[in-house]
């Protein structure tokens, strides 16, 4: 299994191809509240050839406690989800 680049790996990765690792950061920070801004009131966000950023509604739902076997009523919820680009998808091949 591949490892997991963190936010700080990000940063810094970004900050190769910025002046500075505060301007990377402050970039990089600037991005995800947007995103998070944006999923927050609904809106879709499509980066073209990235991918799409947008929110789902989950049903309610029974589910099962793995512990004791009793069913168990799992609410309604609202979930960000992501779906893969073209160009993202045939990069990763």
């Amino acid at each position: 299994m591949a490892k997991a680049m963190t936010k700080e790996e990000l940063i810094e990765a970004v900050s190769k191809v910025c002046d500075s690792k505060k301007q990377a950061a402050d970039a990089v920070n600037a991005i995800i509240d947007t995103i998070t801004k944006a999923l927050t009131k609904g809106e879709k966000i499509t980066l073209t050839g990235f991918g799409t950023f947008s929110v789902s509604k989950r049903a309610a739902r029974m589910g099962v406690n793995p512990r004791t076997g009793a069913k168990i009523k799992i609410s309604a919820r609202t979930v960000p989800k992501f779906k893969a680009g073209k160009s993202l998808k045939d990069a990763v091949k």
